[in-house]
């Protein structure tokens, strides 16, 4: 799937003049592309260890489902594995997009739990998020997609046709016992 067919629900939103909720509903969407892509991109360096094959998947999806790691334990995580860092994939507007995200996860805590932000929030602001988030995204694709050969917009149990890619890795596991292990150390 490539990031225009990710993000086709989104601009469908953005679009609408009549749903009133437009600005909440396409910044909690985009929260959630935006947190499914690093895990995606997580799951899919995994998934290139040797040790790991098809018939892995059931187990590797049945250790990350028993914890509890969010974004930014997926973040710890792929710079972990990788000597690239996502500052490295995104470029220039890291800087600017990664103390956002911040202020905006502030937001989504109470926005997905039914509170006030104490912030007036207004529609405009929301998807200004949104368009960060979105630009966020492209660019960890795009940077993805060019060091991975991945963008973290589909599947992410496949293997790379550089079965070598692993053997770059800062780290390296040798069963789910250590995918585990390595879990653990990225709960938030």
């Amino acid at each position: 799937m490539s990031y225009e067919r990710e993000f086709a629900t989104v601009d469908i939103l953005r679009a609408s003049n009549t749903a009133e909720t437009r600005g909440v509903d396409a910044f909690a969407l985009c929260l959630i592309k935006m947190e499914r892509q690093i895990r995606r991109l997580f799951t899919f360096s995994i998934f290139q260890f040797p040790c790991f094959t098809y018939a892995s998947i059931p187990d590797l999806k049945t250790a990350l489902a028993n914890e509890h790691i969010y974004y930014e334990g997926f973040i710890k995580g792929f710079e972990a594995l990788h000597p690239k860092s996502l500052a490295d994939l995104i470029g220039p507007e890291y800087a600017r997009l990664l103390p956002l995200l911040a202020v905006i996860k502030k937001h989504r805590n109470k926005i997905f739990h039914g509170q006030i932000t104490g912030q007036e929030l207004s529609r405009e602001t929301l998807l200004d998020y949104v368009d960060d988030l979105r630009e966020w995204c492209r660019l960890l694709g795009e940077g993805a997609h060019s060091y991975l050969g991945y963008e973290g917009f589909d599947d992410s149990f496949r293997k790379s046709p550089d079965a070598t890619f692993a053997s770059h890795y800062k780290l390296s596991l040798a069963s789910v016992a250590d995918y585990k292990n390595l879990l653990k150390t990225l709960r938030s």
